[in-house]
């Protein structure tokens, strides 16, 4: 019985209590997310040509 009430009110606080977006503002901060992963991405491949080209003159000057 308890499981019951609790998928009754879950539906009702979903359909009645919970504000949801429109689709132009989802749409807005589906680009947000997507430019900003885009940077991050090329920012750890920056670090990760330059960490690799300092490992590389390192093992140059040891070996």
């Amino acid at each position: 019985m308890r499981l019951i009430n609790y998928i009754k009110e879950s539906y009702k606080e979903l359909v009645q209590k919970v504000a949801w977006p429109s689709m132009k503002s989802l749409q807005s901060s589906t680009i947000v997310v997507m430019v900003a992963s885009i940077i991050i991405a090329l920012g750890i491949e920056v670090i990760d040509l330059a960490f690799e080209n300092l490992m590389k003159a390192i093992y140059s000057l040891l070996y």
